[in-house]
């Protein structure tokens, strides 16, 4: 009698430890959307362009850009290599220990995409991601990293060289509209015709800490990404 009801104790805060879990979970979504909701405030509000007209925001899902540069800079270079997601590509992954799975189907993934060997993505839990389209192309996005700041990112078309310059208004810093708790990485062989393989990824440094640098691969060269989440896109007046 008393090894049952020491069991149904145990049970009972599993199931409670789970529930707190879950309402954690269900707090931090929510507290997200809140930050969201009173960001997409601004976005229909009209911005001066440079050329003396304005231009207005409509509103869209949320998208998400993998971006590089200077965390305090507000403005830069080098967008022709940022990246963005349409959807979420995290419900969309495919994790680590589920790789050999990936590879037995060539390499489609169960949300349809394909992975490429050669050129892959990881995010902070130990998910394999699909690709960004990149290059970012050239607009104006609403940009926020759920925290304080929201700002304007304008990705300007390449220039002669193939160069994109970026730069955000309001004084924003990359930093500023990082969505910190986001992380991902680019990873590619570290040399031509070199085995850069998930299966080398050590799942145990997942998951990664907000504001962390990701872990590197084995026979891989890594590159962090920060993750801007976007929730309006520019149309000119």
């Amino acid at each position: 009698m008393m090894s049952m009801l020491g069991t149904r104790s145990t049970l009972s805060r599993c199931a409670t430890s789970r529930h707190t879990r879950s309402t954690q979970r269900l707090l931090r979504r929510a507290c997200l959307a809140t930050a969201l909701l009173v960001t997409i405030a601004t976005v229909a509000q009209p911005v001066h362009a440079a050329g003396g007209g304005q231009t207005k925001f409509k509103r869209i899902p949320t998208q998400y850009i993998a971006a590089l540069g200077d965390p305090k800079s507000t403005s830069g270079s080098g967008a022709q290599l940022w990246g963005l997601w349409p959807l979420d590509p995290g419900p969309r992954g495919v994790k680590l220990n589920r790789y050999q799975s990936l590879k037995e189907a060539d390499g489609i993934a169960p949300a349809r995409w394909k992975f490429d060997q050669t050129d892959w993505w990881l995010e902070e839990h130990g998910l394999i991601m699909e690709q960004p389209t990149i290059p970012l192309p050239p607009g104006k996005y609403v940009v926020t990293g759920a925290r304080k700041v929201t700002a304007v990112l304008t990705i300007h078309p390449a220039d002669s060289q193939g160069d994109r310059r970026w730069e955000l208004d309001q004084g924003a810093t990359l930093y500023d509209v990082t969505h910190l708790a986001c992380r991902s990485a680019r990873y590619t062989p570290a040399r031509a015709g070199g085995s850069c393989s998930p299966a080398n990824a050590k799942q145990k440094a997942f998951p990664v800490a907000p504001g962390g640098a990701m872990p590197p691969v084995e026979g891989c060269t890594k590159q962090d990404y920060a993750v801007l989440i976007v929730i309006g896109m520019g149309v000119e007046d």
